[in-house]
């Protein structure tokens, strides 16, 4: 008897955790691997004792199950959306590049069109400096130009698709690709 290989493991990475309505994005996005052939990992499998501790051990257990599942998946989804700000969650991006570093492909969702240097300058009041450089008008910080959609370690890292369906299949594809 032939065995059926093993579906591949998708990590759902995002914000999405903090989100009232969180578990119906994770079913979505479940059901949505499912029809792919895939399994969608949602960071709130990971087990974690949630015995009342002080909030530096849940935090640790948080953390080590979030690996774990990360280290367990075959590949990352990554919600990029701007999060608290212009920028995407650093959790996210942190998960982003532990994946990377692992050799997994990752594909990002969520961005805005346009480059990261507009949309900073239509949200902050910033000023074309003397070396050419846009840069914050209060600090005088650069503002990374370049063209990229975000900084440019995540933007050359990570594939970045218009949806999370888009996303999912992207990978699908790898996977279908990758099995022959």
């Amino acid at each position: 008897m032939t065995q059926r290989p093993l579906r591949p493991r998708i990590y759902l990475a995002g914000p999405d955790v903090f989100l009232a309505d969180c578990t119906a994005v994770y079913l979505r996005l479940t059901t949505r691997c499912e029809h792919l052939g895939m399994v969608g990992v949602p960071p709130t499998e990971a087990k974690v004792d949630n015995t009342p501790v002080d909030g530096d051990t849940i935090a640790q257990r948080i953390y080590e199950g979030n690996i774990a599942l990360i280290r367990g998946a075959d590949a990352v989804i990554a919600n990029l959306q701007d999060f608290r700000g212009l920028e995407p969650d650093a959790g996210t991006v942190f998960e982003v590049g532990y994946a990377i570093a692992l050799g997994k492909p990752v594909v990002g969702y969520g961005v805005r069109d346009g480059s990261y240097a507009e949309r900073v300058a239509a949200a902050l009041p910033c000023v074309q400096a003397a070396d050419g450089e846009l840069r914050e008008a209060a600090s005088g910080v650069m503002v990374e130009g370049l063209g990229q959609r975000l900084n440019l370690m995540i933007a050359r890292s990570t594939p970045i698709a218009q949806s999370a369906d888009a996303a999912l299949l992207r990978l699908a594809a790898h996977f279908k690709t990758s099995r022959h």
